[in-house]
């Protein structure tokens, strides 16, 4: 697989240096993404980049995730236009516990030459003094040099512009040199010839194929890939509650196959080559069935599948399609049982949420009083109102229709305290029977 070609079909390459593409078809070559560890978890947006390492393997060569313990500690000025506030060591590391245990999900550790592996930049940082740093490190690029990036003149010139960008501290300005060393270590010390990563990191990177030509005469190479945006233009990889998250309990795997499912067709198209691992052949086969039926969102599904497998599992991807049924109207009381309390409450985040006691619940003479406001559930104001819409076969109680004769506790508690209560053909409600 040659991986020059690999992203270029898939459309996820954006640059790459001069001799990049002959370096890669000379030899097995050793590259490397940095990862800040600014939360616990990384998002959708890091996967692109993550995506990048993992074809870089299969292309046969060697993948390097680095966790930026050092650098977390000082914030990337590049696509920011404010100061990141600054963590403490207990929370970056907390942090860096959990970005390594995900990236174990996408490299292979062990395939023997180019298995992939995991660096912390603290390792070697730790050792360095302010000024010895600055006389071993920083005497090798000149000031001119570093302004000249674009990341840094943005927020320099943002008044001029009249943008409402923050200036930019010596801190953030020190990013590029100490990221840039970084590569020069890792060249040095494991033969790292290429870093990789998002088109906003090129002056990063190539402040380091710079260190390391002054440094040391070598030769190193930069390939970035495009940022995925959305189809107005934003940054991928937010809804409108936040980030996507790939922790499963920051983002739950019913919310994350949701979230590629609801895809606009253009969207889809594009991000099936980014995100999944499906081959040029199956998806341009995937792409023609969806224009010929574009109703039944075969791209959409087709994605939210392979992703969420490779994210979360087989068994979560099953039980987020399974809740999905649910919402249309379809699967039985068993579908609901089948449902992980996390996942039920995800399904059915925004209906209306009502808590009743368990005397109630246990005391209410029938149906009707249960769902009517005697109880204080309020699905219906009256007994009256209940009692007629029963008789119309309009309610349903997991997922079965209620009849007149049944008594409250016919009703099975799903977890122990939950019943999914539909009025109508689209009206949930979830209630909750507290001891």
């Amino acid at each position: 697989m040659n991986l020059i070609e690999e992203l270029r079909w898939r459309g996820m390459l954006h640059d790459f240096m001069p001799g990049t593409e002959e370096q890669l078809a000379k030899e097995m070559t050793t590259g490397y993404i940095g990862f800040d560890p600014t939360a616990a978890s990384l998002h959708i947006g890091n996967l692109a980049t993550i995506m990048l390492l993992v074809h870089l393997q299969r292309a046969g060569h060697k993948p390097i995730a680095l966790v930026g313990g050092a650098t977390g500690m000082i914030g990337d000025p590049s696509g920011k236009s404010a100061e990141r506030n600054l963590l403490s060591e207990e929370i970056l590391q907390a942090n860096q516990a959990g970005i390594r245990k995900q990236l174990e999900k996408f490299l292979n550790f062990e395939s023997g030459a180019n298995s992939a592996e995991i660096v912390n930049n603290y390792d070697w940082f730790k050792e360095f003094s302010f000024l010895g740093f600055l006389r071993e490190i920083g005497k090798h690029l000149t000031v001119n040099y570093m302004m000249s990036k674009d990341s840094v003149k943005k927020r320099i010139n943002a008044d001029e512009d009249g943008d409402r960008a923050e200036g930019l501290s010596y801190t953030e300005f020190a990013y590029q040199l100490i990221q840039g060393y970084d590569f020069y270590h890792l060249y040095k010390n494991k033969n790292v010839l290429l870093q990789m990563g998002a088109s906003d990191q090129w002056g990063n990177i190539t402040t380091g194929t710079e260190l390391i030509r002054r440094m040391d005469g070598g030769k190193a190479y930069a390939l970035v890939g495009k940022l995925v945006t959305k189809s107005d233009g934003t940054k991928f990889g937010k809804s409108e509650g936040g980030n996507i998250w790939l922790d499963p309990n920051l983002t739950s795997p019913y919310k994350f196959y949701q979230f590629w499912l609801n895809l606009s067709d253009e969207e889809a198209e594009k991000l099936i080559k980014v995100y999944s691992l499906l081959t040029k052949e199956e998806i341009d086969a995937i792409t023609e069935e969806h224009q010929a039926a574009p109703h039944l969102r075969l791209l959409q599904k087709a994605l939210a599948k392979d992703v969420t497998i490779r994210v979360h599992s087989e068994a979560d991807y099953q039980g987020a399609v399974d809740a999905s049924e649910i919402l249309f109207g379809k699967g039985d009381i068993q579908s609901l049982r089948n449902l992980s309390e996390d996942i039920l409450l995800s399904v059915f985040e925004g209906v209306p949420f009502i808590q009743i006691s368990q005397s109630a619940f246990t005391n209410a003479t029938g149906v009707t009083e249960l769902l009517s406001e005697t109880t204080g559930s309020k699905i219906f104001e009256s007994k009256g109102e209940a009692k007629r819409m029963v008789q119309n076969g309009g309610v349903l109680v997991n997922r079965k229709k209620v009849e007149l004769a049944e008594a409250v506790n016919d009703f099975e508690l799903l977890h122990g305290k939950y019943l999914v209560v539909q009025k109508g053909k689209k009206n949930y409600y979830l209630v909750s029977v507290e001891a």
